[in-house]
């Protein structure tokens, strides 16, 4: 499982150091890929094979799985970190979700979510009072 925020920044060969929390999991190979809200989604390798492991049972009939599926693997870089933690954000997803330099890593699960800084913290921001409304929602005895 993937928690916390860092804020690690982009070298000048366009290498992120992975949080030190992160490496384990991620060391024997990961994917990097375009997520929702312009940010980029990292998977461990096993994670990500067994993402479209399910992905693959949706019906190539559906044109909106064969849109989800071309963006997603269009966009996607596997890459193995270097021994210090670090990988490779190749120019097209830096493009995509506007990074620069500095970084927002954040762990969401199963996956680990790079953002720009402060697309990040306008992101948390907009987001704080649908958090509280939400926990409302949730059954009683999860939370």
């Amino acid at each position: 499982m993937f928690l916390g925020t860092y804020t690690p920044r982009l070298d000048d060969k366009n290498r992120l150091v992975l949080p030190a929390r992160f490496r384990d999991a991620l060391a024997d190979g990961l994917v990097i890929t375009r997520g929702q809200e312009r940010c980029l989604c990292v998977w461990p390798l096993a994670g990500f094979t067994a993402a479209t492991e399910q992905l693959s049972a949706a019906p190539l009939t559906s044109k909106s799985a064969r849109d989800y599926l071309r963006v997603l693997f269009a966009g996607a870089h596997d890459e193995v970190p270097d021994k210090q933690g670090r990988v490779t954000v190749p120019q097209p997803l830096r493009e995509y979700a506007g990074l620069v330099r500095d970084c927002a890593v954040i762990g969401a699960n199963t996956r680990v979510e790079i953002w720009a800084a402060d697309a990040w913290e306008g992101y948390l921001a907009a987001q704080e009072d649908a958090f509280s409304a939400m926990s409302q929602e949730v059954p009683p005895g999860l939370l």
